[in-house]
């Protein structure tokens, strides 16, 4: 443990969107607007926009992009969102994929041009921060197949277009993503021919979950093409490849190919080398491998078959109860993200980076108030040391046999980073279905095994987490609540998260859970 010592709009809509009044509805801001305040300032998230709110007290009128209740990986901002935006004399955003790419291509196109544009991760360790990578494994028995866009692209809020254009195979492929309130949004669907609808936008160097179903065993050949999208409207096709499936144990891999059916892969385009291939993570080690299109199969075996879910929202995938084989997205709702962990705040001593980023940036925006944001953050700085001390003795008070976290979503790398605790995991069931007894299966053994009293579910994510709540229940572990990217009714404020989480991880890990 260290010392502690101190969803994508178009274009024609946000060009609406800047024409409405400022006083549009349709986004949970932190608080009304102030008209004395020197600025106004947009913040993409409520974790963000009350930090800036103490630093800047009554000199900002600061409001909230994503409402305090929303997920940022998955909100979609409204044209009230843009109006505000173009009222704003300074954005400030988290970085690193935190944020749902609409959101930032909405700022991006709907902010003053000279308003400054401040992403806390791209400068956090000049400020005192630190950033980790992001990692992921769930341990699947199938292939986690994701999409990922590596290469830059010229100009902010640009970004590349994958794009389905032709399926040879016995059957039908759907690829979909399940948002975080279990909501399925396709991406590409053979079932009426593919045309320029099976397609989707992904920022530069960006990965996302999805699922890939396919409605008959046997052999299948995928042709996508990939295409830059500027700012300045440009449009240009760089590259394309074909990708081989093998569904079913009965369907064989042509000779000499190297066949993926486990671990963590992607189908990923290269904007600058116009190279298409497949992306997949060497266990263990941290390395990745790129195989070229032609050179790589991927399977989807008969353990991965499910069956068409009767909920109304899969009826594309075919008829209720009809044989599907799925590789899942795996993790709980829309996550776009690059290899570093964005969820930087939940060690305290980053958000006192963010704090010092606020100042600097404030000051340099309204140099007449100066002295106000000297004085507030000088007070908060203390305020957050103490903090940093508090959850640090809390989280001590946990015995090392019980310091494991099972949570519903990958935001707590940091927190166990800084305070001695491990991620044991944050399986949670396939979004888009009722999980296999297999899996239902393997989280209670996971929970048994690593023998901890509790699991941890994020107040916007608990409705899609019965599953875990059952069988957290059936193990006899208890079920607590743990904030992570989204304040609620109960908790609105960054100190109030951390106090709440700090408390909370010691009274359902400690001696007495």
């Amino acid at each position: 443990m260290r010392g502690h010592n101190t969803g994508i709009m178009t274009g024609a809509l946000t060009t609406v969107c800047a024409l409405l009044a400022a006083a549009a509805t349709g986004c949970g801001g932190v608080r009304p607007g102030s008209s004395d305040a020197a600025l106004t300032v947009s913040a993409t998230t409520a974790i963000i926009a009350d930090l800036v709110e103490r630093v800047g007290g009554d000199r900002v009128d600061v409001t909230s992009i994503v409402p305090r209740h929303g997920d940022p990986h998955s909100y979609e901002p409204s044209p009230g969102d843009a109006a505000r935006v173009t009222k704003a004399d300074v954005v400030f955003s988290n970085g690193l994929l935190l944020e749902e790419p609409g959101i930032m291509k909405m700022v991006h196109n709907n902010a003053p041009r000279d308003a400054p544009k401040i992403e806390f991760a791209e400068r956090l360790e000049q400020y005192g921060g630190t950033v980790m990578k992001l990692e992921e494994d769930l341990g699947l028995d199938v292939l986690w197949l994701g999409w990922a866009v590596e290469g830059q692209v010229r100009g902010d809020g640009s970004q590349v277009r994958t794009t389905a254009t032709e399926l040879e195979g016995p059957g039908e492929l759907r690829v979909y993503l399940t948002d975080t309130l279990g909501r399925p949004k396709v991406y590409v669907d053979s079932a009426d021919g593919l045309d320029a609808k099976d397609s989707f936008t992904l920022p530069p160097e960006a990965h996302t979950h999805v699922n890939w179903a396919f409605s008959r065993p046997g052999t299948y050949r995928l042709t996508v093409e990939g295409r830059t999208e500027t700012l300045d409207g440009k449009r240009e096709r760089f590259g394309s490849g074909t990708f081989t499936f093998t569904v079913g144990d009965a369907a064989e891999a042509p000779g000499g190919a190297t066949v993926l059916d486990a671990g963590h892969a992607d189908v990923a385009l290269n904007a600058e080398t116009g190279k298409v291939y497949v992306r997949a993570d060497e266990d263990g080690s941290g390395r990745r491998t790129r195989h070229p299109a032609q050179d790589v199969v991927l399977n989807v075996p008969d353990r991965a078959k499910e069956s068409v879910p009767v909920e109304k929202p899969y009826a594309f995938l075919g008829e209720p109860g009809a044989d599907l084989w799925v590789l899942p997205q795996a993790v709980i709702g829309k996550h776009v993200h690059g290899d570093m962990d964005p969820h930087v705040w939940e060690d305290v001593a980053n958000a006192e980076a963010y704090v010092r980023r606020i100042e600097a940036e404030l000051t340099k925006a309204d140099p007449a108030g100066r002295t106000t944001y000297e004085k507030n953050t000088a007070a908060f700085l203390k305020t957050l040391g103490a903090l940093d001390q508090e959850v640090a003795r809390k989280l001590a008070t946990i015995p090392g046999e019980n310091r494991e976290l099972i949570t519903t979503h990958d935001a707590f790398g940091y927190l166990a980073k800084a305070y001695g605790m491990q991620v044991a995991g944050f399986v949670v069931p396939v979004p888009n279905r009722e999980p296999s007894a297999a899996e239902v299966e393997e989280l209670g053994n996971t929970i048994r095994e690593k023998q901890v009293p509790s699991v941890f579910l994020e107040p916007n994510l608990a409705a899609r987490a019965d599953v875990l709540k059952r069988v957290a229940r059936d193990q006899g572990v208890k079920v607590c609540t743990i904030y992570g990217d989204s304040f609620d009714d109960k908790v609105h404020d960054y100190v109030s998260m951390m106090r709440h989480n700090a408390n909370e991880l010691a009274k359902c890990l400690g001696r007495d859970a």
